[in-house]
């Protein structure tokens, strides 16, 4: 059975959370977790997220629509997050950062994609992965406000590859799931850490 007071309390959370480090400044990023199989949690649109309260986290279907409370307004990208959980039943949360190195690194002109990662211990805190050996394949999709089209095509990438755990959006961060919320905030701390480290490496710092 879900806990649906502490799994609002924990999206709270993690909003302050990645506020607080830089990953999702003013009214950027969005959150949501799966409260029963056609029902998600998803933060409202246009919120702080250093401000975030549990007023502001609402109860929608899998077709996007509102069913709490019925005067708000979800994330402009709930369509992306409930195709998401359409497609894949395992995902329980889906995180969305707006991070400096996850849009800087999914900016870059030269940089092929889908970006490669691999050698960095910290790969071990994907699901699935049990060695730094492991190289992460992380797809960046070009920006679209057409988020129907978007979403098609990064779902047709996810049937065609299996085993990912997040991707990036060309200059507007990144996107990662999980199981579990916590296993999802355990991803996102990952990928953040591994942008960085990419980014400092290529820079020299």
């Amino acid at each position: 059975m879900t806990d649906v007071s502490g799994l609002k309390k924990e999206i709270v959370r993690i909003s302050h959370l990645f506020y607080s480090r830089g990953w999702s400044f003013a009214t950027s990023g969005n959150y949501s977790a799966r409260v029963a199989p056609d029902r998600v949690f998803m933060t409202a649109s246009g919120k702080d997220k250093g401000l975030l309260s549990e007023q502001d986290i609402l109860v929608i279907d899998l077709e996007g629509r509102i069913q709490e409370p019925a005067d708000s307004s979800p994330s402009a990208e709930a369509y992306l997050h409930c195709e998401l959980y359409r497609s894949q039943p395992e995902i329980g949360a889906i995180l969305h950062t707006h991070s400096v190195h996850s849009t800087v690194l999914s900016s870059l002109p030269e940089r092929k994609a889908p970006l490669s990662i691999g050698g960095y211990e910290m790969l071990k805190a994907f699901r699935g992965v049990t060695t730094h050996q492991h190289t992460e394949q992380i797809p960046v999709f070009a920006n679209d406000q057409d988020l129907k089209a978007l979403a098609l095509r990064v779902l047709q990438y996810l049937e065609n590859n299996s085993g990912l755990h997040g991707f990036l959006i060309a200059g507007h961060g990144l996107y990662c799931w999980g199981r579990t919320i916590s296993e999802a905030l355990r991803h996102a701390e990952a990928f953040e850490f591994l942008f960085e480290c990419v980014l400092k490496v290529e820079n020299g710092k």
